[in-house]
């Protein structure tokens, strides 16, 4: 059994040139109950809340009950956003016609929809690297998921490496996606907070 008693720890040398396959294979396998990323060429291992699995769990149940329930909704499933950047988002849905690549992975351009739930470890990774990855690739809505401060961040409108289009909305406020490409509104009257 691996111990470990913070929620996210650096590999800060990666000037040896790993790929992205190498250092989660080497990571692996993660211990129980851990997601593991690298963002910008640092492994970040958080450990699963409640909270955070609570808030996840409503958005795939907000996806399946507006798509059906053969809707491409994913977490903690890995995509590679580029060099240093293998993530794996709390939530993403894929496009409906989206197929895995030769090597059997989703890539970016698969990805309509990006939820990302802040654990206090990897919060500065959700606001910065990871979401300018997400708007660079043209995801064309990131949804940050803020439990600390009760409040969600609606990316949109990708272009030129930047989202152009941002709404913070309270919990217990609707966040209202219906002029996206995801066209629902996501519910958060029941958003627990840390």
């Amino acid at each position: 059994m691996t111990v470990v008693d913070t929620d996210r720890i650096d590999m800060a040398d990666t000037s040896d040139e790993r790929t992205l396959d190498e250092m989660f294979e080497w990571l692996e396998p993660a211990p129980e109950g851990f997601k593991v990323e690298i963002v910008e060429g640092t492994v970040h291992m958080s450990p699963q809340r409640d909270t955070h699995w609570e808030i996840i769990r409503r958005i795939v149940r907000a996806l399946e009950d507006r798509f059906g329930m053969d809707v491409k909704a994913l977490s903690d499933v890995r995509i590679d956003f580029g060099e240093g950047n293998g993530f794996a988002p709390d939530v993403m849905k894929l496009f409906d016609k989206s197929a895995k690549d030769s090597r059997g992975r989703w890539l970016p351009e698969h990805v309509e929809f990006v939820a990302e739930v802040i654990s206090k470890g990897t919060a500065a990774a959700d606001y910065g690297p990871k979401k300018d990855a997400y708007a660079a690739a043209g995801i064309p809505v990131f949804l940050i998921v803020d439990p600390y401060t009760g409040r969600c961040l609606l990316h949109s409108e990708p272009k030129d490496a930047g989202y152009h289009k941002k709404l913070v909305v309270d919990f217990g406020i609707d966040v209202d996606l219906t002029d996206t490409s995801v066209d629902l509104v996501l519910k958060t009257d029941a958003f627990p907070r840390d």
